[in-house]
């Protein structure tokens, strides 16, 4: 474990002289109006100045290598006794609080004190700047300090564009120049365990990998250079080129404190280095190294996809697209939407995605699943469904070796309530699961627009070397990478609506059988039997069949005459009947039977509308329409 850096503790060492000689200037002359508690003196005389400790010290952040910095004091006080009949003396241990300011880059030597007073410990100072002189950067604030980052080094990046135009991408080598800082592509380890360094000082003692004699060498490398290696990457694409640098520029702006203070208690200090496995391998302290790491990985694509620009280009893309191709739900052109994002901002693919699900595109988190050897097709489900750590995809081998060893999941599954389907266990009813042209099961548009109410959700955590603050990105990404997935099945998730969906299908189950134990051969019987079930008058179940108003009073005149038994429908008007009542395939199968109405085996249209009356009888006729369509089929 490496020694951690603290800058209380250089202060300690550096300030001690200047904070006691400070101190003993503030007591003597306002321990009078000091709120000194003793016990044994009755009338305070006379105090001396025994000792001052450093307990706390308050950081915050100044422009360039500047810092404040607030010294809670404790003084060791011996006060003597003013009342000449008493001869007493006592200990003391008052507080003071003394501010400061100071310049890293001459290792505190100006150091100043600006302001003495005593201490309260009911209203401490917050830090800016944590004891490592990392910076505080609340979750909530990354947006703003990202912000902050372009207005100053960028500011062209965050302007919004006008429909059709392309917005202003983060040229890394514009960033870099910007701030005075050179690239240099160097092969930087054999492992390509370190993607990029960024070289605060000069230095002789550089270490690189040199293919030709296979072993690491010394080189000189001027300060304020950035070494990437072009061979390296993080987390496959996570780490390519363009993102390492700007990851290293952010170091540079947020972390140079970091070094300064690194550089005080090691002068052999020169570069912080960026691993594979995230984390800083510098000579900082694990958690500060870990903390810089994780606020450069989370920083810089909030810098190349600026939050106003970004989602007004998403709103255009999903807008257009939705347009162009009529689409129902936004996860049907959630992909080509992320397509369009990666060549305007110059990113990958991957990081388009996770930016679009933290500015509150969850569609975007059902995209670009890669399991089995292909990518699952897009879904989406209920915003705040989901947790981070959790999936309706997992691998066909996840999904068998949970279904073995959970018996929960196994009853599912063996009852027949839940069939594995495109990478998911999907509910097995109607409205959720369809045929495609060659038979095989598939979800249907319901389904992948509503994930959370017909599909189990799986746990997942990583078991590798990675550090946690990758696993959002990795669990968004589920692409191929070294990276082990573990799955679990815990019941999907806390709040899911699957036990009402089961409850529901239990009732509804119940509910058919009763209506379909209640029907004949008799159709007259069978139709009144229907219709007061789904409480339908001939008018509605006509409306249901065609948006014609014009057609409305014969179809319903001709539905009123085949529910008398006048007449004997066809299967067009027959099985229009049943997809308008919504009728569930057993009883719209023997309201048929009834009707001496029967399906060809050898002809494709009338087993494709059979199929329909299975797989599309909970959706209105439009949606049988359109899925008969596609097959050639007209009603």
């Amino acid at each position: 474990m490496r020694e951690g850096r603290s800058f209380a503790e250089y202060v300690k060492n550096k300030c001690y002289n200047g904070l006691y000689e400070a101190a003993e200037e503030y007591v003597q002359q306002n321990w009078e109006t000091m709120d000194l508690w003793t016990k044994n003196v009755h009338r305070i005389g006379s105090v001396d100045v025994d000792d001052v400790i450093v307990q706390r010290v308050y950081i915050h952040d100044l422009p360039e290598m500047r810092v404040e910095f607030e010294v809670g004091l404790e003084l060791q006080l011996t006060v003597h006794e003013g009342d000449y009949h008493y001869d007493e003396t006592d200990e003391c241990n008052p507080w003071l609080r003394v501010t400061c300011d100071g310049d890293l880059a001459c290792s505190l030597d100006d150091w100043e004190i600006h302001n003495i007073e005593e201490y309260s410990p009911k209203n401490p100072p917050s830090n800016s700047l944590s004891d490592a002189l990392v910076p505080y950067i609340p979750y909530d604030k990354l947006e703003d300090v990202a912000t902050e980052f372009l207005e100053e080094y960028y500011p062209k990046a965050l302007v919004i564009p006008g429909h059709g135009e392309k917005p202003v991408w983060v040229d890394p080598e514009i960033l870099a120049k910007t701030l005075h800082l050179n690239i240099v592509q160097q092969r930087i380890r054999k492992d390509h365990s370190v993607f990029g360094q960024i070289y605060f000082e000069s230095t002789d003692n550089a270490l690189f990998y040199d293919e030709d004699r296979d072993e690491e060498i010394e080189e000189h490398v001027d300060g304020k250079t950035i070494v990437v290696d072009p061979e390296a990457f993080l987390l496959r694409t996570f780490g390519c080129g363009r993102n390492t640098v700007i990851h290293e520029c952010v170091h540079w702006v947020k972390h140079r404190k970091v070094f300064a203070l690194e550089k005080l208690f090691n002068q052999g200090a020169s570069s912080i280095s960026c691993e594979v496995v995230g984390g800083a391998d510098s000579a900082i302290s694990r958690s500060a190294a870990e903390l810089m790491e994780k606020q450069a990985n989370q920083l810089t694509p909030r810098i190349q996809m600026p939050a106003a620009p970004f989602r007004a280009k998403a709103n255009e893309y999903i807008g257009k697209y939705m347009r162009d191709t009529n689409a129902k739900h936004t996860i049907d052109v959630m992909e080509m939407v992320i397509t369009e994002l990666e060549t305007d901002f110059m990113v990958s693919r991957q990081a388009v995605k996770i930016r679009l699900v933290e500015l509150g595109f969850e569609e975007a988190i059902g995209t670009y699943t890669y399991l089995d050897g292909h990518y699952v097709k897009p879904h989406g489900f209920r915003k705040g469904a989901l947790k981070t750590n959790q999936t309706f995809s997992v691998s066909a081998q996840d999904a068998a070796i949970q279904r073995m060893i959970n018996p929960e999941l196994r009853e599912k599954v063996g009852s027949g309530d839940y069939l594995f389907v495109d990478n998911h266990y999907v509910y097995n009813a109607p409205l959720y699961l369809t045929r495609d042209v060659f038979g095989n099961l598939d979800l249907t548009d319901y389904a992948r627009s509503h994930m959370d109410e017909c599909c189990l959700a799986f746990d997942m955590s990583i078991k590798s070397v990675y550090g946690a603050e990758y696993h959002t990105v990795c669990f968004l990404n589920r692409e191929e990478s070294d990276i082990t997935f573990e799955i679990v099945y815990h019941n999907g998730y806390q709040n899911a609506p699957q036990s009402r969906q089961v409850a529901l299908r239990e009732a509804q189950r119940k509910e058919e059988i009763e209506v379909r134990r209640k029907m004949t051969d008799d159709p007259v019987f069978n139709f009144s039997l229907l219709k007061e079930w789904r409480q339908l008058s001939y008018m509605d179940i006509a409306r249901k069949i065609t948006n014609d108003e014009d057609k409305w009073e014969n179809l319903s005149k001709t539905i009123s005459r085949t529910a008398k038994g006048e007449t004997s429908p066809s299967l067009e008007t027959a099985v229009q009947i049943c997809f308008a009542m919504n009728l569930p395939p057993e009883i719209s199968m023997k309201m048929l039977e009834s009707w001496r109405i029967m399906f060809n085996p050898v002809d494709i249209k009338h087993q494709w509308i059979k199929e329909a009356l299975w797989v599309k009888y909970p959706e209105p006729m439009p949606a049988v329409r359109r899925y008969l369509a596609q097959y050639g089929v007209e009603l």
